[in-house]
C-alpha cells in the first residue's frame, strides 16, 4: 500500500525493519508496471483477463501459459479481488471501464 501511495523512503524502512527482525517472508517492492495500473493488477494478472476475456476456461488458461490450473486460479482470485468484483463477467467489465482492457 505505501508503495502505491508514493511513500517509497517508509516502504523500505519498514521492509528492513521487518527483516531485521528475523521475519524471512516480506513483501517486494512493486513493479513499476504493477503501481502504473489503475486496479494494482501485474502484468501476468492482466495477462489472464485478457485472455478471460475471450472466453478460456481457467484448464485453458493454464494450458496456454504453460502454468498449473492451481497458479491460474489464484490469479484469477487475485484479479476478482482488485477489481473489487465477484465474477469474470464483472472483471471483464471493470476492467474496460479502467482502460486496462479494450
Amino acid at each position: 500500500m505505501l508503495d502505491r501511495l508514493g511513500a517509497a523512503a517508509v516502504a523500505a524502512k519498514i521492509r528492513r525493519d521487518l527483516r531485521s527482525t528475523g521475519l524471512t517472508v516480506v513483501p517486494a517492492k512493486r513493479r513499476s508496471a504493477t503501481l502504473a495500473n489503475p486496479a494494482g493488477l501485474t502484468t501476468r494478472q492482466v495477462e489472464v483477463l485478457r485472455l478471460i476475456g475471450e472466453g478460456l476456461t481457467n484448464a485453458e488458461l493454464a494450458d496456454r501459459l504453460y502454468l498449473s490450473a492451481k497458479t491460474v486460479d489464484h490469479h484469477v482470485s487475485a484479479i476478482l479481488t482488485k477489481l473489487g468484483v465477484p465474477g469474470r463477467r464483472d472483471a471483464i467489465r471493470r476492467g474496460r471501464e479502467l482502460g486496462i482492457l479494450a
